[in-house]
């Protein structure tokens, strides 16, 4: 075979395999569905924008030492849903459950049917001390400025919280009779991870103790992130909570015979600690590229440009380049594996004594489909000196997996992608921990999904300073709410 024939084979080979690519490339579309705008809703935007206002004014602020909880301020709020949502509280029943949760019930023409449920929580974490004057606005002033409400709150959750209530005042202004049950759980002590007296695991046992079976539930967790990589893609990506991560906290610690510090050895118990320290953050979970990544990328991957289009067709192929990538991205590498971070360490009491006792903190966040007894395995086995104790400080296993064919999430997809069709709609794990775990006993539909549209930015401000919500985001989130339930309980 001469030297033009063998470059001109391989010339064809190269070709054919380029041309198969673009064609699969070509073929790696988003999928065919409904994307017929649904008929406007009627929304009171400014009624909502200063209840959310005034909602954050009340400072609900949880603490896992509920004598430090100022429980006046939830008797404020509580008189606050009241006052205004009047017609709410008329046709609905309401009951306090433990200290200041509240469960409402909308009851259905049809008590044949499994109701639905809408959870919120009302509490909100304290401002960081030393903080307060790195706010814009003031953390509990509820400022309608430039084009957003400001403060403690806004978007963890009260902006949810006010939007379900406000929608079902709507809707019954509208005169809307639901078929189906609907439950309202407004939980007061979300922010308390693993509180034993969760106001959320109250109601559910108390909703379980009368035989009621949700047919769903719609909790915080997920939200639409504007996604804009220039000459790549433009989208909306609406993540919606199938699952959440486990969460515990172990204590590991070393003993040593302590002593005067004028004479110590070559290692104290927090050197020998330190040797821990490195084993535990050198062996770290295996990670691993799950269903729902796996489904984000697809999602994603259709609705790019090329040639990334190119690339992300051949999915299964890039998993194991994926994984390599996001394992070693930490905002990343929490999506494909148990993380582990060392947060607080203890010695001596004191610089000249030799500590007898020397302790870390380890916190994990746990995949679902691992446990907490799992962790503690784990550790057992990466840690190289025996002699440490390992103690299970507190947590809670992950939730279950909610699945993606049920209509409660073919309805959220299908009201996101016809509210607008730039918004990608996918499946996503929730790295906290929210109020809907604790509804598994009764429920197997457990969503989480925030329908407000955020700019990623805004993400950092949860928890955090200068925590905002924008306007512009108000209108089609109350719509969403009422399309939802409409649709969930309209049948």
């Amino acid at each position: 075979m001469n030297k033009k024939l063998k470059v001109g084979l391989a010339l064809g080979a190269v070709g054919s395999l380029v041309a198969a690519n673009m064609i699969k490339a070509a073929k790696f579309v988003p999928e065919k569905k409904e994307t017929a705008p649904l008929e406007p809703e009627r929304v009171n935007v400014e009624r909502y924008t200063q209840n959310l206002s005034d909602a954050i004014k009340i400072k609900t602020i949880s603490n896992a030492d509920a004598d430090k909880v100022d429980w006046s301020e939830f008797d404020k709020f509580h008189s606050f849903l009241r006052e205004r949502f009047p017609l709410l509280h008329e046709k609905l029943s309401v009951e306090v459950v433990g200290r200041a949760s509240l469960l409402y019930k909308w009851e259905g023409k049809n008590p044949e049917l499994d109701p639905i449920a809408l959870l919120s929580h009302q509490d909100v974490v304290p401002i960081s001390a030393g903080t307060e004057a790195d706010w814009e606005h003031e953390p509990f002033s509820g400022d309608i400025a430039d084009g957003y409400v400001w403060g403690r709150g806004s978007l963890d959750m009260k902006n949810h919280l006010i939007g379900v209530m406000e929608s079902v005042e709507t809707l019954l202004e509208d005169g809307f009779e639901p078929v189906r049950t609907v439950y309202i759980c407004l939980g007061h002590n979300e922010e308390v991870v693993a509180s034993p007296d969760n106001g959320a695991k109250q109601m559910s046992a108390l909703l379980e103790s009368r035989g009621v079976r949700l047919d769903s539930v719609l909790d915080e967790g997920g939200a639409i992130l504007d996604i804009n990589v220039p000459g790549v893609l433009d989208k909306n990506l609406a993540g919606i909570g199938i699952a959440e991560k486990g969460y515990c906290d172990y204590e590991v610690s070393l003993s040593a015979k302590g002593g005067h510090s004028s004479s110590p050895p070559n290692h104290t118990a927090l050197g020998k600690l330190a040797d821990v320290i490195k084993d535990i953050e050198n062996n770290q979970f295996k990670s691993e590229i799950t269903p729902i990544v796996s489904a984000i990328v697809d999602k994603v991957g259709r609705n790019t440009s090329f040639p990334v289009r190119a690339v992300l067709c051949h999915g299964k192929a890039l998993k194991p380049v994926l994984n390599v990538v996001m394992k070693n991205i930490p905002a990343a590498a929490s999506f494909v594996r148990t993380t582990t971070a060392v947060t607080m360490a203890s010695g001596s009491p004191q610089a000249n004594v030799l500590p007898q006792k020397a302790s870390v903190a380890v916190n994990f966040r746990v995949m679902p489909g691992m446990t907490i007894a799992d962790v503690k395995t784990h550790l057992e086995k990466v840690i190289r000196n025996k002699d440490v104790e390992i103690r299970l400080i507190g947590g809670q296993e992950p939730s279950n997996v909610s699945p993606t064919d049920s209509r409660a999430f073919k309805a959220i997809e299908e009201i996101c992608t016809r509210m607008n069709s730039d918004n990608i709609v996918a499946p996503y794990l929730v790295m906290g921990g929210t109020d809907a775990r604790n509804y598994q006993n009764i429920c197997e539909n457990v969503y989480r999904y925030s329908p407000f549209l955020l700019d990623t930015t805004l993400l950092t401000k949860t928890h955090g300073t200068n925590e905002k919500i924008a306007i512009a985001s108000f209108e089609d989130g109350l719509a969403f709410f009422k399309r939802y339930i409409k649709t969930l309980a309209g049948c």
